[in-house]
C-alpha cells in the first residue's frame, strides 16, 4: 500500500510538471501539437479517406497533393496517428482505392508517376465506397479535392446525408470557381456535417494548411481542430466554423 501511495505521488508530480511546460511561439504548428498532446488520443486507428479527382484538368494539383499528403501524417502523429486510404477516379470508368496506409512514403509511392486522364466525375462512386468502408470499420472523415461535378446532385445529397447520420463528415476542397461544383460541394459538406473550402491552384500553402486541418480533426477531434485554427490562416478558420459542435 505504501509503494502504491508513492507511485501515485510520483505520477501526480509528473502530470503537474507537464502542465507547467512553457508555451512556444504562436504561429508554430509544432507549438499547437504540443498543446493538444494532452487531449484524449486515438489508438492509431483514426481512418481518413483521401480522395482526388484525377481527370485531365487535375494534373498540377495532383502533383502538389502527392507531396502535401506527408503533412497529413506528420500533423496527426502527435495525436495518435492516422491511417489513410487513397481514392481517385479518372478516365471513363476507373475508380481506384488503395489499402490503408500508416506511412506517408507508401502513399507517395502510389501517387508518384500517375497521370490524370480525361473523363467524367465519379463522386457518387466515392460516396458509396465511403459508406461501404464505414460499414466494415469506422472511418473518421472523407477529404475530396476536385474542380467539377457532373452528376445528379439529388443522388449525391442522399449519400452525403447518410454519411452525416453516421458522423462521417465530408471535407470538400474546390479548385477554381466553377459555380455548379461550388453549389454541390457546399451542399454535400453541409449535409454530411463537414466543411467546404475553395483554394487557388497557385497556392500550395493554402492546400497544405487545409489538409493539415483535416488530419488534425481525424486524429484529435473537433477540439483539436478548433485549437489548431486559432493560429491558422483564415481558410482554416472558415473551415472550422462550419463544423458541427
Amino acid at each position: 500500500m505504501k509503494d502504491l501511495f508513492k507511485s501515485k505521488l510520483k505520477k501526480s508530480a509528473i502530470e503537474t510538471k507537464s502542465e507547467n511546460l512553457p508555451t512556444s511561439s504562436q504561429g508554430d504548428v509544432n507549438s499547437f501539437l504540443a498543446k493538444v498532446a494532452s487531449l484524449p488520443k486515438t489508438t492509431g486507428d483514426a481512418r481518413l479517406i483521401f480522395a482526388l479527382d484525377a481527370t485531365a484538368s487535375r494534373q498540377a494539383t495532383w502533383n502538389s497533393a502527392s507531396v502535401l499528403q506527408r503533412d497529413m501524417f506528420s500533423s496527426a502523429q502527435s495525436l495518435g496517428g492516422l491511417q489513410v486510404q487513397l481514392c481517385y477516379f479518372r478516365g471513363f470508368s476507373e475508380f481506384y482505392k488503395s489499402n490503408w496506409n500508416l506511412n506517408a512514403d507508401d502513399l507517395l509511392h502510389k501517387m508518384s508517376g500517375l497521370r490524370c486522364e480525361a473523363g467524367t466525375t465519379k463522386i457518387e462512386t466515392l460516396l458509396r465506397h465511403a459508406l461501404a468502408e464505414n460499414r466494415n470499420r469506422k472511418i473518421k472523415c472523407v477529404t475530396f479535392i476536385g474542380d467539377a461535378m457532373e452528376e445528379s446532385l439529388d443522388q449525391l445529397a442522399q449519400l452525403a446525408g447518410e454519411l452525416g447520420m453516421l458522423n462521417v463528415p465530408l471535407f470538400m476542397f474546390q479548385e477554381r470557381g466553377d459555380p455548379t461544383a461550388k453549389q454541390a460541394f457546399l451542399e454535400l459538406s453541409r449535409l454530411s456535417g463537414g466543411a467546404y473550402s475553395q483554394f487557388d491552384s497557385a497556392s500550395a500553402d493554402q492546400l497544405k494548411d487545409l489538409l493539415k486541418a483535416v488530419a488534425i480533426y481525424a486524429a484529435g477531434g473537433l477540439k483539436a481542430l478548433q485549437n489548431f485554427s486559432k493560429n491558422s490562416p483564415e481558410s482554416v478558420k472558415l473551415l472550422t466554423r462550419q463544423m458541427k459542435s
